[in-house]
């Protein structure tokens, strides 16, 4: 795969919004990742390698790409945003024996990046232990000035402190034009952040969800991902499924 270290990306194809949670700025990519300039950090979530060639295994044939597409949009995100730091939030690989069924390609593009970057593997629950073949050095979490990184995050929504999360897979919806938008998203409390999922078949849940209350609150903002930027929407504007 393709060499990670070129010159950045041109931030001037998409626009770029700035998301400050407890006064931090941090800077929401339309790819899904997240980017922490104050300390040169990049913020990935729920990667779930080799998800593909898991449920082929139980008799569900999907295209077995994904891992190859979830590196190269991470390859993307550091090129645009050069870190020092990348920070992978849990669930990084869909199962215990994911690294046994990465192809050859995959596995050194993935080592790659761990070469060039202090990478930082947080555990998740499909992930307890995260492979340690490819580099990297793993954590239940990470504390980073006033935030704490995790995969889970913590119910105590009053009690905790303020916090980059996971495994929700968070995404929002709107009906706009006669029509309803469905997008991955950020989702902020104004001190939280939930991450979406980058991996290419994770799928979404819904943030109006009563799972999210202890987490959020009822008052938030989804980030929702579109083609060229990420968009604020407050949670009274969002609609739940059908």
């Amino acid at each position: 795969m393709s060499p990670v270290r070129q010159e950045s990306l041109d931030r001037g194809t998409f626009d770029q919004p700035t998301l400050v949670a407890s006064g931090e700025a941090f800077y929401p990519d339309p790819m899904g990742g997240l980017y922490w300039p104050a300390r040169k950090t990049l913020i990935v979530s729920d990667l779930h390698f080799e998800k593909g060639s898991s449920f082929a295994r139980r008799g569900v044939v999907l295209p077995p790409y994904d891992t190859r597409k979830t590196i190269s949009l991470v390859q993307q995100l550091c090129m645009r945003w050069q870190p020092e730091c990348v920070i992978a939030l849990g669930d990084s690989f869909h199962d215990a024996d994911a690294s046994a069924r990465m192809g050859e390609e995959e596995a050194q593009g993935l080592m790659a990046l761990t070469r060039v970057y202090d990478w930082i593997w947080i555990c998740g629950n499909h992930d307890p232990l995260p492979p340690t073949e490819f580099g990297g050095s793993v954590a239940e979490s990470v504390k980073l000035g006033d935030f704490v990184f995790c995969h889970e995050p913590s119910p105590l929504r009053l009690l905790s402190p303020s916090e980059v999360s996971g495994h929700f897979h968070p995404c929002a919806k709107v009906r706009t034009g006669g029509r309803s938008v469905r997008r991955r998203c950020f989702a902020t409390d104004g001190r939280r952040i939930i991450m979406p999922a980058l991996g290419a078949y994770t799928g979404g849940f819904n943030v109006l969800d009563p799972a999210y209350v202890d987490i959020l609150g009822t008052s938030f903002t989804a980030w929702m991902m579109g083609a060229r930027s990420v968009y604020p929407v407050r949670s009274d504007r969002l609609v739940p499924d059908a």
